[in-house]
């Protein structure tokens, strides 16, 4: 259930999100960096890193229920989005649904 102030956007079928990779999908006025972790769970960033210089998230490497950021190396956990210590920042986390074999996100409304 959401509630006003959010909406579900759909934006693929399972199969189109492979285990241990990233993919870029956009919803809406969001670029999502969307990742299939190796036990099947998906999670979506925006698609931005949080270090100063920037860059996308889509290509990070995948290992466990973290990534690494390609650009600057940062360790960020799929389940918070928090970068791990010693470095800082965090990248926006989104909800990810699934069912019948549709993946959607929950995104904030425009």
């Amino acid at each position: 259930m959401t509630d006003s102030m959010e909406q579900i956007i759909p934006i693929g079928k399972e199969a189109d999100f492979p285990a241990g990779y990233g993919r870029e999908v956009k919803a809406g006025k969001w670029s999502l960096a969307v990742f299939r972790t190796t036990d099947g769970r998906l999670f979506a960033l925006e698609n931005h890193t949080p270090h100063a210089k920037g860059g996308t998230l889509s290509e990070a490497i995948v290992s466990g229920h973290y990534i690494y950021c390609p650009m600057r190396d940062l360790k960020i956990s799929l389940e918070t989005g928090v970068v791990q210590a010693p470095d800082t920042g965090s990248a926006r986390k989104f909800e990810v649904r699934t069912g019948s074999d549709v993946v959607a996100v929950v995104l904030p409304r425009p």
